[in-house]
């Protein structure tokens, strides 16, 4: 099977640089699937669960926002934030529920009549929880308590 070179870095760091089988996207669009020869695509990230295949293993990391760029021998991910499924403890979780309710808070008092920001806020939280359903970790709250 033809091997790409995939690149995940966050403004922290870079976590991963493999030659990889395929990635798992979670595009803003929906999740996608990317493999040697893909057409070139340009894609924004969603929160979610980033995969990647090499070497006869999957790793799995939680980005937060971002985009990917995808060619025929290559994937770029250039997240907001990102981590390493095995740095996502509990209490890193809880504080990132704790910072989207935050941003959907000050977003619902300051665009109070504009529910773009506000309604994007909430699907961060959303996002948030299913990543933590996912891998088996608790919101612990209510979405928007």
């Amino acid at each position: 099977m033809a091997n790409l070179q995939f690149d995940l870095v966050s403004p922290e760091r870079r976590l991963a640089s493999v030659e990889a089988t395929e990635v798992q996207i979670p595009g803003a669009d929906g999740d996608m699937t990317a493999m040697a020869g893909h057409a070139p695509t340009i894609t924004t990230l969603r929160p979610g669960i980033l995969s990647v295949t090499h070497g006869g293993t999957t790793e799995e990391y939680v980005v937060l926002g971002g985009f990917a760029e995808i060619s025929a021998t290559s994937i770029s991910v250039l997240a907001e934030q990102a981590l390493h499924r095995d740095e996502l403890t509990q209490e890193v979780y809880d504080q990132m529920i704790a910072d989207a309710k935050e941003l959907y808070k000050k977003h619902e008092e300051v665009f109070e009549n504009e529910p773009g920001p506000v309604d994007d806020a909430a699907k961060l939280i959303a996002d948030m929880v299913a990543i933590g359903s996912h891998i088996g970790l608790d919101p612990n709250q209510s979405n928007f308590g």
